[in-house]
Order: structure tokens, then sequence, then C-alpha cells
């Protein structure tokens, strides 16, 4: 196993957990993750990559060792407002290769619109994006919101660490036990009853109050201009979000009409957490990619 150095920096007023692997100097890879996840996520790709590279992977804010808001709610213009400022610290000048899992390829794919002069090469990885709302969801999203601010959100602990790790196994069987256990130390700390808590802010379980306007997401990526690979898994179930499986299929595919400059690829036994399941294989991806 690569080993990783952490480092703490300031963004925008948080304590920020960045994970590093491979040689200062050597070309850099920007990885972010998913919701509910950590940077060290990226370990099992990272030990596969044949190149000399030096991957950048920080914890999102109120995620992994990074400080939490202490508010009631997560706002998503902050992540991509995080990353820009994480990209400036480390490379303040010149193009960057940047992937992002899931939430993160939400993020990655927004901020590549908006500044399409920073990406030399995206990777998004199930980045799909949730189901388009219409307007007349914004009374009912506004009062689910206030309902629930007035319950405190809480994360179900446990009573190890190999408890977690089975807990991620339940989620994705195709964890090895290895795997799992090595997650399990990153993903989970002990709470002050003794018992381990998943290192996530429960306030991120509690819905924002705005609506998800797809055709303003599309508006950034068809600012994209640098190329993109698309990476879905095989056995990925991220689709349900938008519906009917062919409908899903559909949708996910007029979105990827958005982008000029993209390679699909399609993960063959993997589920959401491809890079969990099939490291080797999305390591080639992106070195045969980044080259």
């Amino acid at each position: 196993m690569i080993p990783s150095r952490s480092d703490f920096i300031d963004v925008r007023g948080k304590r920020t957990h960045v994970l590093h692997w491979g040689r200062e100097g050597a070309p850099k890879v920007f990885m972010v993750h998913g919701w509910m996840d950590v940077g060290a996520s990226f370990q099992f790709v990272v030990d596969c990559l044949k190149g000399d590279w030096h991957v950048i992977a920080p914890d999102w804010r109120g995620f992994g060792l990074t400080e939490r808001n202490g508010t009631d709610t997560y706002w998503f213009p902050d992540y991509v407002a995080d990353l820009d400022a994480i990209l400036r610290h480390y490379q303040p000048d010149g193009e960057v290769n940047l992937l992002g899992h899931s939430m993160g390829g939400n993020v990655v794919s927004l901020y590549a619109g908006v500044r399409p002069e920073r990406i030399r090469r995206l990777i998004n990885l199930e980045g799909f994006g949730l189901k388009a709302t219409v307007p007349e969801q914004a009374p009912s999203r506004m009062r689910k919101w206030l309902d629930e601010l007035l319950v405190a959100p809480e994360m179900r602990t446990y009573e190890s660490q190999a408890a977690v790790a089975a807990r991620l196994q339940k989620t994705n069987p195709r964890l090895s036990d290895e795997r799992a256990a090595f997650l399990a130390t990153h993903w989970s700390a002990r709470n002050a009853e003794g018992r381990w808590e998943i290192l996530g802010d429960p306030v991120h379980k509690r819905p924002g109050p705005s609506l998800y306007r797809v055709e303003e997401v599309l508006a950034c990526w068809k600012k994209i201009t640098a190329p993109v690979l698309w990476v879905e898994a095989e056995d990925t179930n991220m689709w349900l979000w938008m519906g009917p499986k062919d409908e899903a299929r559909a949708e996910i595919d007029r979105r990827l009409g958005h982008l000029a400059k993209v390679t699909p690829k399609m993960m063959p036994d993997a589920g959401h957490m491809l890079h969990h399941d099939q490291p080797e294989l999305l390591a080639e991806m992106l070195e045969e990619f980044l080259a």
C-alpha cells in the first residue's frame, strides 16, 4: 500500500484535511470524493497507478477530518468555492487534472464549466446529478426543510471498527475484508461514549431547501472545454434517482450530450463505489486518458 501523508490547510475559514500520495513535483491529479465518503477512499486506485503522479485528495467540509460547518444546513455552492480555493492553494496557475466521484463528480463538472481555462482533463465517476425539479415543488421542499430543522439529526454508532467494516460490506458486498477494514479506519472514529461513529456531520442527512435546477447545471456543462472521461458502473443503482431505467438512461444520455468532448466508459463488475470495486481497471482508464 502506497503511504499517504496528511496536510491541513485553511479553506475559506475551515480547517481542511488533504491527503497526498506520490512525489512532490510529479504531475498532479486532484481527486474529490462523494457524499459520506473521505479522501482516503482513493487509496486503492492510487495503489494501482503505474505512472509518476502526485495525487491530492481533500476531505470535503463536514466529512472525514475536515472541520464541520457548525450550522444547520450545507449549501452546495460552497463545495465549488472550496474546490476553487484548494486548487489555488496547490496549483495557483495553469491547468489541472481533476477527478470527482458521485457528489464530487457533480462538483468538478460545475467547476469545469465555470472555470474552463483551469481544466486540462476532467474525470466524472458516476456524477449523474439529481432528478430534475419543477418550480411547483418549491413550497413542499421548503416546508420539509423547515420541519427537519426542528429535529436534531443523528449518526448511527457501532461497537467497534470491525462492525463499521461489516456495515460497509453489507452496503457493498464486493469489498474484501482487507479493504473494508482499511476504509473503516478512515471513515470512523471513537466518540466520547467509546462507540465508533462515521466521520460525517449528521447535518448532511438533512435535505436543503433549494430545488435541483438541471438546466442551470447543464448550462455549466456546455461551457466545459477540456476532454471529459465519463465512467459509469455496470451494476450501479444511481439511475434510480431519475425514475424508471429506460427514462433514466435517456435522461443521462441527454445530459451527456451537453459535453463537447466526452469519452463514456462502462465499468464492468462494479457498483456505485467503482473506485473500491475495480481500482485496477479504473487506474488503467485514468492513465490512458491523462497521457
